[in-house]
């Protein structure tokens, strides 16, 4: 008897999904019409409780989209989680270097945050996650991963894939150093990219052709005007049309069935 080895696809995830009612929709549209195939979603905004509502009517796969550097917006927030978001958003932002820098001072205030926003995330969609990656990526920063925060073995996006020469020797190390955690203690795709710049068809073409053997996942914005406009295009439709796509759970099950 043969074994079918799980199938290599691609996951377009659409980002900020609750942030603003705009947002809400234009990732919405995007999934009604077969553009997009998850969506990572944000808590205690203003559009938290509606986009929770709204995707409990479809079969949008969502995850949790952490936020370390946006403050929360939604009037039922705690004083106490805005006094602890405060502090990170404060100290991340402040300063480039916080990111890639250990601070043992706010080991508990990155747990306490972390838990507060998976608790939300659990009361408002009724299920965990169904992965975690982070507004502006910092569900990667230090105090993420040497805290060991993020559950081990769920599905966890990973650094920006980039080619030999577009970024320095450092760069490319650190990124390294992060995948490698990341594939040690978590699921994830193979490569990661932004559908930006949209301008570079080339480009895309490559990252598309990839998940015809390897597993990518790319990052969208449709609450940005040009990028709702590319999503929903004809040309985009086409690109996509032969091209497998699939989400999170399939990978961290290791299933192969077509959504």
């Amino acid at each position: 008897m043969s074994i079918q080895l799980p199938r290599a696809m691609v996951i377009i995830t659409a980002d900020d999904y609750g942030k603003t009612v705009h947002a809400t929709d234009s990732i919405l549209k995007c999934f009604a019409h077969q553009r997009i195939t998850s969506a990572s979603a944000m808590v205690f905004m203003e559009d938290s409780e509606r986009a929770a509502i709204l995707a409990s009517q479809t079969k949008l796969e969502v995850g949790l989209h952490l936020n370390f550097t946006l403050l929360f917006n939604a009037g039922s927030v705690s004083p106490q989680i805005m006094s602890y978001q405060k502090k990170i958003v404060s100290y991340l932002t402040g300063n480039k270097l916080a990111q890639v820098i250990y601070n043992p001072l706010l080991a508990d205030s990155f747990n306490y945050l972390f838990l507060s926003q998976q608790e939300e995330f659990i009361r408002l969609y009724g299920r965990q996650p169904a992965f975690y990656n982070g507004h502006h990526h910092m569900h990667l920063c230090a105090n993420m991963l040497v805290g060991k925060i993020l559950p081990e073995g769920e599905c966890v996006r990973r650094t920006f894939t980039f080619d030999k020469g577009e970024k320095n020797i450092f760069n490319r190390f650190y990124r390294y150093i992060l995948d490698s955690f990341i594939r040690k203690r978590f699921s994830s795709t193979d490569s990661f990219f932004s559908i930006l710049p949209l301008q570079n068809q080339k480009r895309l073409q490559d990252i598309l052709n990839l998940s015809t053997f390897s597993d990518v996942e790319i990052e969208v914005h449709p609450e940005n005007l040009e990028e709702i406009e590319f999503l929903l295009s004809d040309h985009f439709n086409q690109l996509i049309t032969s091209i497998y796509s699939g989400n999170f759970q399939q990978i961290k099950k290791g299933e192969n069935a077509p959504l």
